[in-house]
């Protein structure tokens, strides 16, 4: 199957470069923030989020009456990268070095560390580094006010949730309600797989954001020059022989030649045999014949059956602690490209592991959660002299109709196309649009800024906000609602799907919102969704944009243009091109037997199409049995306008 996103970056290498304090394009703008109280900083992977910490918390230290940091990461192993570093060589004022005595992320009962803690707070120690555990433990019965003059920093700050029973949510909300503490949260995903908040809005307004974007990271870098995100699927189990080629799906797409991390199936998902460990003989098994396991490292020795050379692989899948624990620790000091080819892992292996040379991250079983597709993708996207390609493809099972569980299958299918939209939104440059006025100074233009006619501008500033560092957020949750999961593969007007369903969602999101501030978010969402899934072509001194069937003068586009074409199709089109004519009658029967409900709003703005259908089709109107989705939606709308014309006699007598 080809891929559903592929983009190209221009390597600039400007992500990389440093500034005279040493500090890379991110940690720079994440540095001009460094005098809120709360500062929110939202960076890909490998960016540099732990270093921009450390330059942040230093002048707070310094220069801003902060006497002590406690930074806080989800699991013991991203510790590491909070550990003592040199920066005063690079240009910076001071180093960073935390006393070895406070890294609470080692080996030990959390009743310890939290002793260790609380000691910290009675010593002249200035820097803590522990888990999210340690501090929820620590901070159950700790006087917040001990939290004064501390700047508290909460690494994948995606774990964090304002959901009653999330307990370092209640930390963090308790924390700036009772205490002077300053607060950096950190994030290379600021999307959950539930429609649950990381903060509720007042909490979250009181942040200074510091957004630093996938493209600017990616497009910054000197190797990689591409990434590609793709779907393979399989009938049964992926690990069993395809009788018509004698081959497992995933012999299938397992190149040995690829630096490749392999995520096998949760063992609670459908795609999973509930045999881990059958599974990672499986994939030993398609690459080749064990050779031997060194004692020292934990590596695999496997001998290949395709070329014959030596494959050294890592299981992270193993349940012996001290094993897993010797191959982690060889991991975590690689140094060399050949020093590891195949990484198999279970849930490990994503959030803060790095191994730069990673080419391909397989995922193995549908992911429910955003943020995990977002982990797992990012650990192939480093910069690398290795690779100028990165790949992420997800095998996962195709819908059949024998399955009791069939639409759950095609449910599933739909959600992890909409993680592929959800990436190429926020793997694309970022645009910015304005008004068109017929006054237009055109030398004020920009290749990155796009004047729509009839573009609607926010008046508050909770709406520009919203427009200026939420977006991708806000498409994250459009894209998870299960209306718009209906409507998107196309079945559905595109005038449905980007003015009646998108501003219903937003206005659930948003109740603070006003309606022409609604209005302002939905435009922009629109237009940023169709912009980024077309391409800008050149002809002479002009410029054209291709959206959907359309190719436009980009001085003539105008917000009515922009609504009648659905943002999120293409991957669905690709989607159909690539799987059997069975699979596509069972996505069709699953949104069928589900579809939403007729609005009044939505009939009002199908009727000039059904009067344009009665007129191309010689007064016949549309057949309520149509096959065509379409075809049938007019003629339920046609029904539902004659209803509520009777309704409205009715009711005037």
């Amino acid at each position: 199957m080809p891929n559903i996103v592929h983009v190209t970056y221009d390597q600039t290498g400007k992500s990389k470069s440093t500034n005279p304090l040493g500090m890379r394009e991110m940690q720079e703008k994440a540095y001009e923030g460094r005098t809120a109280q709360y500062l929110l900083l939202k960076a890909p992977p490998a960016s540099g989020k732990s270093r921009a910490l450390m330059f942040i918390a230093l002048d707070k230290l310094q220069h801003q009456g902060i006497k002590k940091v406690i930074v806080a990461v989800p699991e013991k192993s991203i510790g590491a990268s909070f550990g003592t570093t040199e920066l005063k060589k690079y240009g910076f004022f001071a180093d960073w070095n935390p006393n070895p005595r406070y890294n609470l992320c080692t080996p030990g009962e959390e009743k310890s560390k939290v002793t260790a803690f609380l000691n910290f707070l009675e010593s002249d120690e200035q820097i803590l580094v522990c888990t999210h555990a340690t501090l929820r433990f620590a901070f159950d019965g700790l006087d917040v006010k001990k939290l004064d003059d501390t700047l508290v920093a909460i690494d994948e700050f995606h774990h964090v949730s304002a959901e009653g029973d999330n307990i370092l949510g209640q930390v963090l909300k308790s924390i700036m309600a009772n205490s002077s503490a300053h607060i950096v949260a950190m994030t290379g995903s600021y999307f959950r797989g539930d429609s649950v908040p990381v903060l509720m809005p007042e909490d979250e307004a009181k942040f200074t954001k510091v957004t630093y974007t996938y493209y600017q990271q990616l497009n910054g870098y000197e190797f990689l020059k591409s990434l590609g995100i793709g779907y393979h699927f399989y009938t049964g189990r992926y690990f069993k022989k395809n009788p018509e080629t004698g081959i497992s799906a995933l012999a299938e797409i397992l190149d040995e030649n690829q630096k490749t991390i392999i995520h096998i199936p949760s063992v609670n998902s459908a795609e999973s045999s509930k045999l881990k460990h059958d599974e990672v003989d499986h994939i030993i098994d398609v690459l080749g014949t064990i050779e031997y396991q060194d004692e020292i490292t934990g590596v695999i020795h496997i001998k290949s059956h395709k070329t014959g050379k030596i494959l050294k692989v890592a299981d992270l899948v193993q349940d012996n602690p001290k094993s897993r624990d010797k191959i982690s620790g060889y991991l975590r000091e690689v140094k060399s490209v050949d020093d590891i080819d195949i990484i198999i892992a279970l849930g490990m292996a994503k959030e803060g592991f790095d191994w730069p040379y990673c080419q391909h991250a397989l995922t193995i079983g549908y992911r429910g959660s955003l943020t995990e597709i977002i982990q797992i993708i990012g650990r192939a996207t480093r910069d690398s002299n290795n690779k100028s390609h990165a790949q992420f493809t997800n095998l996962i099972a195709q819908p059949d109709a024998q399955d009791d569980d069939v639409k759950l299958s095609v449910n599933n299918m739909l959600k992890a196309i909409t993680a592929s939209l959800l990436m190429e939104q926020v793997l694309a440059p970022n645009f910015k649009f304005k008004l068109k006025k017929d006054e237009d100074d055109e030398d004020e233009d920009d290749e990155k800024t796009i004047k729509i006619r009839g573009f609607k501008l926010p008046t508050s500033q909770r709406a520009r906000d919203i427009i200026e560092t939420d977006l991708n957020d806000l498409k994250a949750k459009l894209l998870q609602d299960p209306q718009m999961l209906k409507a998107m593969p196309g079945n559905v007007e595109p005038e449905v799907i980007n003015t009646v369903l998108i501003p219903k969602i937003i206005r659930e999101i948003y109740p603070d919102l006003s309606d022409d501030d609604i209005e302002a978010v939905r435009q922009h969402v629109v237009v940023d969704s169709v912009i980024k899934n077309s391409t800008i072509e050149e002809q002479g001194d002009k410029k054209f944009i291709r959206m959907a069937g359309s190719f436009v003068n980009i001085d003539d586009i105008h917000i009515d243009l922009i609504d009648q074409v659905n943002p999120f199709q293409k991957a669905f089109e690709i989607l159909s091109k690539s799987v059997t004519t069975q699979v596509l009658k069972l996505i069709d029967e699953h949104i069928q037997s589900t579809k939403f409900e007729m609005t009044e709003e939505e009939a009002i703005l199908l009727w000039p199409k059904i009067k344009e259908w009665v007129k191309n089709n010689n007064g016949e109107q549309p057949n309520i049995q149509a096959f065509d989705h379409k075809e049938k939606r007019m003629a339920e709308a046609l029904v539902f306008l004659r209803e509520l014309k009777r309704k409205k006699a009715l009711a005037n007598g």
